[in-house]
């Protein structure tokens, strides 16, 4: 039987991609408490869809997905920016969406 770090041992596992999970972990774990201790409602926000928060959750990792690959693609700063514009775009998904 393989050791659990030689199955794994084909991913390239840098400290950057075990924060990238755990934050995407975290995240998840704290919007479960969230939504137990205070049910969220639908709303009906600017795309003109309802949305919940678990949808909106959804909207911005989508997007920072698109925003990082995009940033990957034409710009040559620090990809750091990116994740600062993402996490703007997130307040205004939440905010608005």
């Amino acid at each position: 039987m393989e050791s659990l770090t030689q199955s794994f041992a084909w991913m390239a596992w840098t400290w950057q991609t075990a924060t990238f999970f755990t934050g995407i972990v975290a995240l998840l774990v704290f919007m479960t408490i969230w939504e137990r201790v205070s049910p969220s409602g639908e709303r009906h926000g600017v795309l003109g869809i309802t949305t919940t928060r678990g949808d909106r959750l959804f909207i911005s990792l989508l997007g920072s997905a698109y925003i990082h690959l995009a940033w990957l693609g034409v710009m040559t700063a620090e990809l750091w920016w990116a994740s600062i514009i993402s996490v703007v775009y997130a307040l205004a998904v939440f905010r608005w969406v």
